[in-house]
């Protein structure tokens, strides 16, 4: 209950976000909610520019992404007023698998492409807000997750890139050996490119499940 005492309702939102996130391998077909892993998304699209180590404009499509079903949350809490959602969370893996195509630079490599991809990253500490308005459908409230803002640490990245430079095959493998190799920073240097990635990847999944469980479910003392 959102009237109970700070901790007791922090402990209680957690708890119920993770019981959420063990459905997600699943799904709830009752209420509509489909297995979100693995999860398919069909475009993602990153622009990275600037003067710094990366500058990209990438797209990715026909994205598969595996990991969200083995997510521990750490702390949820809602704020009473705005009913913004602040969630820490840690996932053993995130697998994203797709096709990519890239123009760009990072660190001191310039890189192009076009072709299938995968990013493989270990042992994620990820903190999201949730931008949230209510809205109203069929006499219900529901939570209407309009944003998502992530910041994240990470353990360890493996990637592969294939059919880079236009299918060199010696400069690709160097290429992707290199970037491996140097994956702190790489992954540094990729920071906003992963944060915008999970961030839309949180807000789908987010919205997914908001957009079929009423908001009581979740706060039962809600008034509006």
């Amino acid at each position: 209950m959102i009237k109970d005492p700070r901790e007791i309702f922090i402990n209680c939102s957690t708890h119920a976000v993770q019981q959420l996130f063990n459905q997600i391998p699943k799904g709830v077909p009752e209420i509509g909610l489909q297995v979100l892993d693995p999860l398919k998304i069909p475009v993602l699209n990153v622009i990275q520019g600037g003067r710094g180590p990366v500058t990209v404009n990438a797209s990715l499509d026909n994205v598969t992404v595996i990991g969200f079903g083995n997510t521990k949350i750490l702390y949820n809490s809602v704020d009473p007023k705005t009913y913004d959602f602040y969630t820490k969370l840690s996932l053993p893996r995130l697998r994203i698998d797709g096709n990519y195509e890239l123009l760009g630079k990072i660190l001191v490599i310039p890189l192009r492409g076009k072709g299938k991809c995968w990013f493989d990253a270990q042992n994620l500490d990820i903190n999201v807000k949730s931008d949230v308005i209510m809205e109203k459908h069929d006499g219900f409230d529901f939570f209407n997750v309009t944003d998502v803002h992530v910041t994240f640490n990470i353990g360890g990245l493996k990637l592969h890139m294939g059919n880079l430079f236009d299918g060199i095959k010696a400069l690709e493998e160097s290429t992707n050996e290199y970037l491996n190799a140097n994956w702190r920073p790489v992954a540094d240097s990729l920071s906003p490119i992963l944060s915008k990635t999970i961030e839309d990847i949180m807000l789908d999944i987010l919205q997914r499940v908001f957009d079929n469980i009423p908001a009581n479910f979740f706060l039962g003392d809600l008034e509006l």
